[in-house]
């Protein structure tokens, strides 16, 4: 059986629970929860599965998968129905544009490393790193809303009218802005999406609440 380390509140490791789902496949879930306690000896063996250190890392036999884009590629090239790509090489590229821009643009600048970063090394206050968050969340959701108001390829979904990895990666990143309290009325199209795709089991057995290990951390834990 696949083996996924994960963290529930993770946009990263959230994105690959939703492919799992959509593509019924049953894995066991790892928490990295000593991980993020800096506990030194879960810390050394985890580097040596993941030498990033973070999540998610799929295990596949002696596998050791990281990155969420380069797992869920894997898993449709292993696992290839249902498909979460499209057929024709266009709307693939569409897909992986969307996946890319969330994946690439606007998540790495609101991960846990900045915020520690911020925390040990600048002297920021606290609605100075919500501003830093809010900015770079918003620019990359104008650009996301554009992109799919002016895509003829768009339809109930970000591509056509089954999920893909598009709203794989859309559904989690929604979710961190609404942590993050931005405002989403700009975004209809965006806000459209995301309601579909919770409506769908897969999305909704993905969910960060949801997870085996959301209970081992309590409401006094990081932002």
């Amino acid at each position: 059986m696949l083996e996924l380390y994960s963290y529930y509140r993770s946009t990263a490791s959230y994105r690959v629970r939703i492919a799992l789902a959509l593509k019924k496949i049953p894995y066991k879930y790892k928490s990295v929860y000593k991980l993020r306690k800096n506990d030194p000896e879960f810390t050394e063996e985890y580097s040596k599965i993941n030498p990033q250190k973070l999540v998610p890392t799929l295990i596949d036999g002696n596998a050791h998968i990281g990155q969420s884009l380069a797992i869920i590629e894997y898993l449709e090239e292993c696992y290839p129905q249902p498909s979460l790509l499209p057929n024709d090489a266009l709307s693939r590229a569409y897909v992986r544009q969307i996946a890319q821009l969330i994946a690439c643009d606007i998540h790495p600048l609101n991960v846990m490393r900045i915020r520690r970063y911020f925390n040990s090394n600048m002297s920021l206050n606290f609605a100075q790193k919500m501003a830093w968050y809010r900015h770079w969340i918003s620019e990359g959701l104008q650009a996301l809303e554009k992109i799919l108001s002016h895509s003829k390829l768009r339809g109930s979904f970000c591509c056509g009218d089954e999920p893909t990895i598009a709203d794989a990666f859309l559904v989690p990143q929604v979710y961190n802005a609404e942590r993050f309290q931005c405002p989403l009325e700009p975004y209809p199209i965006i806000c459209q999406i995301n309601q579909l795709c919770m409506e769908q089991p897969a999305f909704i057995a993905a969910q960060p609440h949801l997870q085996p290990d959301a209970s081992e951390y309590s409401s006094t834990d990081e932002y």
